[in-house]
C-alpha cells in the first residue's frame, strides 16, 4: 500500500481521521476541478445548472463560512461581503461564470489554506469538543467536531457532482488523484 499526502492515516487519532477525510475530499475535488479552461469550468450536465467553476466558488464560500462565521463569529470578507445575496441567493454558483479559471482556482486554493490554519489553531486551543460560535435557535452551540463533519458532508456531496461534471467535460474518471498529484495554483 502506498501512502499519498491526501490519504487519512491508516490508524490515527480522531482529529487525524476527520481532518484526513476532509483533506482527501478536498484533494479529490480539486483534482476533478483542476486544469480546465473557462469552457470546462462552465460545462453543465443535463438540466442541472451546476458547474465546476460554481462548485469551486461555492466550496470556497463554505470553507470561509465554516472557519470564520460559524467557528468564531467573524464576518465574511471579500468577495462574500459585497455579493448581492438578496438579489441572487445562489450568487456563488451563478457569478462563477464571470470569473476566470485562474481567479476561481486562486480563490479556492487560498481559502482552503486559510481554513487549514484556522482549523489547526482551533484544534490546538480546544479540540473537537469545544463549542463554537454558531448556535441553534434554542441557544445550543455546535461543537467544532460538528463543523468539521458538516464540511466533510458538503465536500462529499459536491465531489460526487464534480465526478459527473468532469467526466462530461473530458472523460476524466477515477476515485483518487493519480500518484504524484499536486494541485497547480495556475489551474
Amino acid at each position: 500500500m502506498t501512502d499519498y499526502w491526501w490519504e487519512p492515516p491508516v490508524a490515527g487519532t480522531e482529529v487525524e481521521h476527520l481532518t484526513g477525510a476532509l483533506d482527501r475530499l478536498r484533494a479529490t475535488f480539486r483534482w476533478k476541478a483542476g486544469g480546465l479552461d473557462a469552457a470546462g469550468l462552465r460545462a453543465r450536465v443535463g438540466a442541472s445548472t451546476l458547474t465546476l467553476g460554481g462548485l469551486l466558488k461555492h466550496l470556497a464560500r463554505a470553507e470561509d463560512e465554516m472557519f470564520n462565521t460559524k467557528l468564531s463569529g467573524a464576518p465574511l470578507g471579500p468577495p462574500w461581503d459585497t455579493a448581492p445575496w438578496d438579489a441572487d441567493p445562489d450568487w456563488d454558483f451563478t457569478s462563477a461564470a464571470d470569473d476566470t479559471p485562474q481567479a476561481l482556482y486562486a480563490l479556492w486554493d487560498s481559502t482552503v489554506e486559510r481554513s487549514r490554519v484556522k482549523l489547526g489553531k482551533a484544534l490546538a486551543e480546544g479540540g473537537l469538543d469545544q463549542l463554537v460560535h454558531v448556535a441553534y435557535p434554542d441557544g445550543r452551540h455546535c461543537s467544532l467536531r460538528r463543523l468539521l463533519c458538516d464540511l466533510i458532508e458538503e465536500y462529499g456531496r459536491h465531489t460526487g457532482h464534480a465526478d459527473l461534471l468532469r467526466e462530461s467535460v473530458d472523460g476524466l474518471v477515477g476515485e483518487d488523484p493519480p500518484a504524484g498529484y499536486q494541485p497547480s495554483t495556475l489551474s
